[in-house]
């Protein structure tokens, strides 16, 4: 089978296709024929090894020190069962699954554990509509809902509102009940019809010298910002940030001592009842992915440099396989 393998960390071109050994499957696992996957900033970081702060440290240790334990990249993925092993209770042979792994869905084929983040797609999406959704909706999910807590009528900002977070976050936050307010320097009027009711350019304005306070301030842009933003939340404001340094577990710590803002921090991680929660609000048309280009997976190597150059509205997809073909059954011999 196909994949896109990287055995070194560095730029996009240390990514190179290669012909690799088909998976076997365990009694506990399936096997999945990819159609799609996503490129986002985690599979960016896996390429190169971009540990923000103390995460260096452990991104090393779990990745790889000198050079990527896993060769085989890619975390987002859409697909069909192809096999299942003799153990698998939820899946069967013919269904069409989305989820996301730590590695491997660079690949014309997938193997994991029925256990891990992986369920059944929502029923009105394509294959790439489905593989662009775990990353960042997930992340939404975690932060918004369950780390922040946003209840109806707070006011949440996004810093980052276009990207394959950011414009998943704005249409969370409005299905929580939120006044959302997206900051971005483009794309407005697609943030706004994500559900968005303002939206700041920070080129033309900072959003913390206006005068107004938000109950959640949702920042997906690299880095600590909380002592900047700070002035720009509420009494009982939280301020979540995508990315573990040193100065925000201190101020975690800190803030988590004393009434006022509070910073918060941490990773979200996939499982199979968020994809289910996340899979009924794609049906209930609460939540839609936004596609902002499309790569064979030949042409992996665009696809990645894209995400670091163009700053796309939405999410880069590769295409593994033929992504949009008709959702049929398959006459597979389960394993």
């Amino acid at each position: 089978m196909l994949a896109a393998k990287n055995t070194e960390y560095g730029a996009p071109s240390v990514l190179t296709i290669t012909d690799v050994e088909r998976p076997t499957i365990a009694d506990d696992q399936i096997l999945v024929e990819v159609r799609a996957t996503a490129v986002t900033q985690g599979d960016r970081r896996l390429r190169t090894a971009d540990f923000p702060g103390i995460a260096a440290v452990f991104g090393r240790a779990m990745t790889g020190v000198f050079a990527p334990r896993h060769s085989i990249g890619g975390s987002s993925f859409a697909g069909r069962v192809v096999a299942v092993g003799a153990k698998v209770k939820r899946f069967k042979t013919g269904d069409d699954v989305f989820g996301s792994v730590m590695h491997g869905a660079y690949a014309e084929l997938l193997a994991l554990s029925e256990s891990e983040a992986v369920a059944k797609m929502p029923t009105r999406t394509s294959y790439s509509e489905a593989a662009a959704l775990p990353y960042g909706a997930i992340t939404a999910l975690v932060f918004l809902k369950d780390m922040a807590k946003v209840q109806p009528g707070e006011r949440v900002l996004i810093v980052g509102a276009s990207g394959g977070v950011g414009h998943l976050a704005v249409q969370i936050a409005k299905h929580l009940g939120a006044h959302v307010t997206g900051v971005g320097h483009r794309h407005e009027d697609q943030v706004r019809a994500l559900g968005a009711d303002e939206f700041i350019d920070y080129r033309a304005e900072d959003f913390t010298e206006r005068g107004q306070r938000w109950d959640v301030i949702f920042d997906t842009t690299e880095g600590d910002h909380f002592r900047a933003y700070r002035r720009a939340l509420s009494q009982n404001g939280r301020y979540l940030s995508l990315f573990l340094t040193v100065r925000i577990l201190v101020e975690m710590m800190v803030t988590a001592l004393r009434s006022g803002p509070r910073a918060m921090a941490g990773v979200a991680l996939g499982t199979p009842e968020l994809l289910d929660d996340l899979r009924e609000l794609v049906d209930a048309r609460v939540v839609s992915p936004v596609i902002a280009e499309r790569y064979p997976l030949e042409q992996i190597v665009a696809a990645h440099t894209a995400l670091e150059t163009s700053r796309p509205f939405g999410c880069i997809v590769v295409d593994v396989t033929d992504a949009e073909r008709v959702r049929m059954p398959v006459m597979v011999r389960a394993a």
